[in-house]
């Protein structure tokens, strides 16, 4: 069973997540938080398998901050929202599930999530149109050279980001 962590504001929306993701027995829903700070407590209470995150969360937070929090407790994370950021951001999360969205869509997208997480090569996967994978970009992949990726670095920056906007 995976365990899932819903972070979403709306309390309306994030019920219906809720009903949506546990209308399939394979996935529970541990907690629901409103913004980044009760994400991470969450986290840390129920580690939960993986995060689906709203961008916009209570009290100014983001769902990249949420996200960059998350995953110092190793709790993956897929972006949910009513737009998708414009660039993949596979430092933060897995890809990102765009509002409205059906039951069926969010379990397609979970399974996706969830063959990602365990490593296992999904066959044929039927994405949903709603739905954009972050794919972690290959050595080869590399822009130009002398440009070495580092999740460090792309995290720090972030960190730097999110640390501004509380002043």
């Amino acid at each position: 069973m995976l365990k899932i962590l819903i972070v979403e504001d709306d309390s309306q929306l994030a019920t219906t997540l809720k009903y949506l993701v546990e209308d399939n027995p394979r996935y529970k829903v541990v907690a629901i938080a409103d913004d980044a700070d009760n994400a991470v407590a969450a986290a840390e209470h129920f580690e939960p398998d993986l995060a689906l995150v709203d961008l916009h969360l209570a009290r100014g937070s983001t769902g990249f901050s949420a996200a960059v929090r998350l995953g110092d407790f190793d709790v993956p994370c897929l972006f949910v929202s009513g737009k998708a950021p414009n660039f993949p951001m596979p430092d933060l999360a897995l890809g990102c599930l765009m509002k409205p969205f059906t039951a069926e869509e969010v379990h397609r997208a979970l399974n996706l999530a969830e063959d990602k997480l365990r490593g296992r090569e999904t066959v044929r996967p039927r994405i949903p149109q709603n739905l954009k994978i972050y794919e972690t970009p290959a050595a080869s992949d590399v822009p130009e050279a002398g440009f070495i990726p580092s999740r460090r670095s792309l995290r720090t920056r972030f960190e730097h980001w999110i640390a501004g906007q509380h002043h």
